[in-house]
């Protein structure tokens, strides 16, 4: 039986749980070998058990570059072929927090590390027959305002605004390397997954969490049009 993405290559930031998690299991459901990148903890551990052998991972702290630098480097040492780009990771801290380069946390992960590994990584992807970024964003982006000063911390912090900010810039970014990709063989596209209740909430108050999970969807709801965009042949 011929499986749809057999011998893809795929890179998922975040696939080691939520909406991540889901789109590796559906995408070696149909026949793609799956890299996950996050933290080297319990909780990968038991993602890549479940994902089972078509299921790679290599270590990354997105909240520092250097750090994303060595994923690009140990991706590129150890395959010639990258398929799809899912830049998945997000987080919303509710307090303000840095990155080890001293941006505002929310930025610096959700935006300019994937910025980053997707500079890194598309030399690689220009080089395929076909190859895919999908970036997962937010319909909070429509809130979101560009506050350069912001960027490296504020005196009025506000989660909201900051996750807003973050997301803004990665529908711009999405947005943008798709004008520049243009008539090559490479697409760009972005996307709201709905509200889905995953950990990146984990930082909420109880009464909010507890509301949010009674509508909000679940991972595996909010990972369809991550694996649409990263399957539909249409999309080509």
């Amino acid at each position: 039986m011929t499986h749809p993405m057999q011998s893809k290559k795929i890179l998922i930031t975040g696939g080691n749980g939520g909406i991540g998690f889901e789109t590796a299991k559906a995408l070696i459901a149909q026949g793609a070998d799956v890299v996950i990148a996050s933290r080297a903890s319990a909780k990968t551990d038991a993602a890549l058990a479940a994902l089972g052998p078509s299921a790679r991972h290599l270590a990354v702290d997105l909240s520092d570059l250097e750090s994303v630098r060595g994923l690009a480097d140990a991706y590129l040492a150890e395959h010639a072929q990258l398929d799809v780009l899912i830049n998945n990771a997000g987080l919303f801290p509710t307090q303000q927090q840095l990155t080890q380069q001293g941006f505002e946390m929310q930025f610096g992960v959700n935006h300019l590390s994937h910025f980053l590994l997707t500079q890194l990584l598309l030399p690689l992807m220009l080089g395929q027959p076909s190859a895919r970024i999908v970036t997962v964003s937010s319909m909070l982006h429509q809130k979101g305002k560009l506050d350069f000063a912001s960027l490296k911390g504020s005196a009025k912090y506000s989660g909201q605004r900051a996750y807003g900010q973050s997301k803004l810039a990665n529908v711009l970014f999405a947005g943008e390397l798709a004008n520049r990709l243009s008539g090559t063989q490479v697409t760009s596209n972005v996307l709201h997954p709905g509200g889905v209740a995953t950990d990146i909430v984990r930082d909420l108050p109880w009464p909010i969490r507890k509301l949010l999970g009674l509508i909000f969807i679940t991972p595996e709801a909010g990972a369809k049009t991550s694996i649409l965009l990263a399957t539909d042949p249409a999309l080509n």
